[in-house]
């Protein structure tokens, strides 16, 4: 017998939606993980602008009423991009998530950018892991008493599907986490974009970085990669090299989950939404769209379980024939590997088993 995933659809009986989440709640026990007085994160994407896919706020409201009926101090969280975009420094993450609507109005909580104002608020946590020994997760999701990871389950690029894995690891991780992921190497300094404004000369903690005849140049020697060069430079001159082995990237994301919930043993909790499931990150700035129709929302405390029932359920619906890129797919036939060619989302799930954070066996329980 595998952890058991909770499983709500999307029927009319019992409820609607907001109900169900309640109930998924009330299965998974979090009143026994979440105590009295607890800084509680809940840690979610707030689309990047542009995009109409990220989950609607509205769905929230329930778990912030649970968490606050429990005693706790709820707050939504996330971490700032390593790219350049509406998220990429605090205030314009915060303006992001305000004009998204995730507003106290709307969800009963405030909203906190856990690697403060530019990404580099964050913790080293001690691992052991096969590839890192140390990880760089968020102030304040490190930080926080209980957390509470909502994600909308979706496909992506590298990892083939982006679920409750990919939220713990990349989500909260730092700037300097995010691009330890993404790439082995410093930053690429694009010479022709650079106007030697130097901002980023002063802001770099190591001095790699130095103007020569009016245009910045990077001495990888000195580079801990943090980042705060990408996110602060203003011409995009400074930038990511993606050049990520989609294996490497996923058992570094599954080592980075492992370094979030250390420390919350117990104390964290899952809920997947497996609604408008695009076949991309919510951080494209459009939306493509979805692979297949709406399945309904798991709660688990294995995050294993609940990324791998999840990819199950999308296998077992006929593809959506309204998507552009995916065409004729029934029922049983893997929809992420057909728009991500090459990718094997099963590295991901295999190195979490293997590092302990949960089991690919699950019980699937009705609610």
């Amino acid at each position: 017998m595998g952890s058991r995933v909770f499983f709500a659809d999307l029927s009319g009986e019992r409820g609607g939606i907001l109900r169900r989440i309640e109930g998924l709640l009330e299965a998974m026990e979090v009143q026994k993980g979440v105590r009295e007085g607890d800084l509680c994160a809940i840690k979610v994407h707030f689309g990047e602008r542009g995009n109409a896919s990220f989950l609607r706020p509205l769905f929230l409201r329930p778990i912030v009423r649970k968490l606050r009926d429990l005693g706790a101090k709820p707050f939504l969280t996330d971490t700032n991009t390593l790219y350049k975009g509406g998220r990429s420094d605090a205030v314009s993450h915060l303006e992001t998530a305000l004009e998204h609507g995730f507003g106290y109005e709307a969800v009963g909580a405030p909203v906190l950018i856990a690697d403060g104002l530019r990404g580099n608020a964050s913790v080293e946590v001690q691992i052991e892991g096969e590839i890192y020994h140390k990880v760089d997760i968020a102030h304040a999701i490190h930080q926080a008493d209980s957390l509470i990871v909502v994600t909308h389950f979706k496909g992506h690029d590298l990892a083939g599907f982006g679920g409750a894995l990919k939220n713990l690891g990349m989500g909260c991780a730092s700037r300097r986490g995010k691009l330890s992921q993404h790439s082995e190497v410093a930053p690429e300094v694009r010479r022709k974009r650079c106007r030697g404004c130097g901002r980023c000369v002063e802001r770099c903690p190591t001095g790699a970085l130095s103007l020569e005849g009016g245009k910045v140049i990077l001495d990888e020697g000195r580079c801990i990669g943090c980042g705060e060069c990408i996110a602060l430079c203003p011409y995009k001159a400074i930038v990511v090299q993606w050049k990520t082995d989609p294996a490497l990237f996923q058992r570094k994301m599954a080592e980075y989950a492992l370094g979030a919930v250390k420390g919350k043993e117990g104390r964290v909790f899952f809920l997947n939404f497996l609604l408008q499931i695009t076949p991309l990150c919510d951080c494209y700035p459009s939306s493509d769209p979805p692979l297949v129709g709406d399945i309904g929302v798991l709660a688990s405390k294995d995050p294993v379980a609940i990324d791998q029932a999840s990819v199950d359920l999308v296998i077992g619906q006929p593809a959506n024939p309204l998507s552009s890129l995916v065409k004729g797919l029934g029922p049983g036939t893997d929809k992420f590997r057909a728009v991500h060619k090459g990718i094997d989302w099963q590295v991901q799930l295999e190195h979490a088993q293997r590092l302990g954070l949960g089991s690919r066996r699950y019980e699937l329980v009705r609610v």
